[in-house]
């Protein structure tokens, strides 16, 4: 049997086996492979927001009047953000049932937000950036903004002009195809360069708040996010939650990135029978504020840092945290480690100085290796479940 004949999901644990052997028994050589997975990145995040633009804009130019696509479109959002609430919900749960300290040491580097009034204002500046910094950014919101306007400015085109945004948005979505047929030699580089460099041993003294971020993280995977898709489906949500984990969730694990998984995830919403223009919308706008894992890191750092400061957690407190953690959540960066920053806001909450904030932050780049690879396969996979869910929601339709 031939490589190619062997599928996707197989070969990428090929490509982990032998990246984590190559680490481990050649690091030198390891180092200098991983190469092969920073290209891989570089190629999803450029091709994506291109791919994004094109897709909406000939979604909406092209399609038909559907009533319940508004409404869809709607649920989808909805469903990120009680999804989040509830992440973080679950993790002030579990960070109180199972209390965590952590050895604070050195700072990280870098300027966190002041208030979640800043990053919601950032959100807003991103909808209406310049289209064309939008695409050479990455600014996915702008990107999304520009490319439904334009689209429904064309939909009074004429027919032969549609057709034809219609073919550049397939020529790009091939493009894509080539892209993701790479994915196992990409995480093959990116887990020689993690192995190589990091390895697990320095781990060791963040194995008790590294467990509790994860165990969070899949009971929202495995219990929260079926319930939710069940209430609005009234059917068997684990096929289609342990495929998405599967088909989106092992990619978005090792390249921590939810905006390079948005190829990915568009290409999966489509072979589950997604409307193009439900997914279309909802996949990048997910990749920007459908942030449960970012929630879950948030709250669980912020009340490890309490915890070992020995500061008291009100029930108020902790219900403004789930509320801040959310919100805070929405706002942070589809690149690996983009939630980190935003932990002062909420470690603010208590009364915690910046600079011991920051150390936590630290704490978290420590951990990111778990932490931020667990947490963007949430993000990731979460965006086609709950897309899926709106797509069969018993919503009256006739």
């Amino acid at each position: 049997m031939a490589l190619s004949d062997i599928g996707l999901v197989p070969r990428i644990v090929i490509g982990v086996i032998a990246g984590a052997a190559m680490g481990m028994f050649w690091p030198s050589m390891a180092v200098d492979l991983g190469l092969l997975g920073q290209l891989f990145v570089a190629m999803l995040k450029a091709v994506a927001p291109l791919l994004v633009m094109l897709l909406v804009m000939s979604a909406i130019a092209n399609r038909h009047e559907k009533p319940a696509d508004s409404r869809r479109i709607l649920i989808t959002l909805i469903l990120y953000f009680v999804g989040t609430m509830t992440a973080a919900l679950v993790a002030l749960l579990l960070s109180t049932a199972f209390p965590q300290t952590l050895t604070l040491t050195g700072a990280a580097d870098g300027a966190p937000p002041a208030a979640v009034g800043n990053v919601l204002r950032d959100v807003l500046f991103k909808l209406v950036d310049n289209p064309i910094n939008a695409l050479l950014t990455g600014n996915f919101l702008g990107c999304l903004s520009w490319a439904i306007l334009l689209g429904l400015s064309f939909r009074r085109a004429s027919e032969t002009f549609r057709q034809n945004l219609q073919t550049l948005a397939d020529g790009v979505a091939d493009v894509v195809r080539y892209v993701i047929a790479l994915a196992p030699i990409g995480i093959f580089g990116l887990v020689c360069f993690t192995v190589a460099t990091i390895g697990v041993e320095v781990l060791a003294d963040y194995v008790g708040v590294a467990g509790l971020l994860v165990a969070a993280m899949l009971i929202v995977a495995l219990l929260v996010n079926p319930l939710y898709v069940w209430l609005l489906t009234r059917k068997n949500p684990y096929p289609v939650v342990f495929r998405c984990l599967e088909e989106s969730g092992v990619t978005a694990f090792f390249t921590r990135s939810s905006a390079a998984n948005i190829p990915v995830n568009l290409a999966l919403a489509k072979r589950l029978g997604i409307s193009e223009e439900l997914y279309s919308v909802t996949i990048p706008v997910g990749a920007t504020v459908n942030m449960a894992g970012a929630a879950i890191t948030i709250t669980t750092l912020s009340v490890a840092a309490a915890h070992t400061l020995g500061v008291e957690v009100s029930f108020a407190q902790a219900l403004m945290l789930c509320i801040v953690s959310s919100l805070a959540a929405c706002g942070a960066s589809g690149v690996p480690s983009g939630s980190l920053l935003l932990i002062p806001l909420a470690c603010g909450l208590f009364g915690i100085p910046l600079d011991i904030a920051m150390q936590v932050v630290a704490v978290g780049f420590i951990i990111s290796v778990i932490q931020d690879s667990a947490e963007t396969a949430l993000n990731s996979s979460t965006d086609v479940v709950y897309t899926y869910a709106a797509e069969h929601a018993r919503i009256g339709d006739s």
